[in-house]
């Protein structure tokens, strides 16, 4: 790798900023540009080749559905005493600005003797792909454990088996409000030179 592509890499990644999916304009993307960051999500460090990510992807009518779904689960998986009308209501509306909702998952594999830790490392490094190339994309992302992201009521709605993991949502849309400047704590205190 050269200089220049040490920049770009750079400029991506320090670039790359979390986007509300209120802060959202509702502009869609391509269908074919969201194939492309999964992709991109597939070429992501695994060992043993377990590949161990899904992703279930809405757009269109299926994501409004899904809004109303995820709604469904919070009021339908939470006691009553704890559930809130707004909290129902703000769980449907999530996507109503949002292009896609990507539903990140570790997916576990056959290969017991690689450890879990391991696939969800991999899985998380898959989702990075995706909002590094969305940001190289000028495509706006948020990568959310909110809402029923952790539960077993969106698991079995998945179908997904009891070692699989919900690793969060990836919203992704456009926004009109220009990102915000990064900022990071020094490095040199989470680092130990030996």
């Amino acid at each position: 790798m050269n200089n220049d592509q040490f920049q770009q890499v750079e400029k991506t990644i320090k670039d790359r900023r979390s986007v509300s999916w209120a802060k959202m304009n509702g502009q869609l993307i391509a269908n074919e540009t969201v194939n492309q960051l999964l992709e991109l999500a597939h070429w992501a460090p695994n060992h043993g080749h377990t590949e161990p990510w899904q992703f279930f992807v809405y757009s269109g009518e299926a994501l409004k559905n899904f809004g109303k779904t995820h709604a469904d689960l919070y009021w339908n998986h939470t006691a009553e005493d704890k559930r809130l009308e707004a909290t129902r209501e703000k769980l449907e509306h999530t996507v109503d600005k949002a292009s896609h909702l990507i539903i990140a998952v570790m997916k576990r594999g056959e290969h017991i003797k690689i450890p879990q830790i391991e696939e969800i490392s991999a899985a998380s490094a898959a989702v990075q792909n995706i909002l590094l190339g969305a940001a190289a994309m000028g495509i706006s992302s948020l990568w959310s454990t909110g809402g029923m992201a952790h539960s077993n009521a969106l698991k079995d709605h998945l179908q997904l088996l009891a070692d699989d993991i919900v690793l969060g949502m990836i919203y992704l849309g456009y926004t009109d409000e220009p990102a915000k400047e990064g900022t990071r704590n020094a490095i040199a205190g989470k680092v130990k030179w030996m």
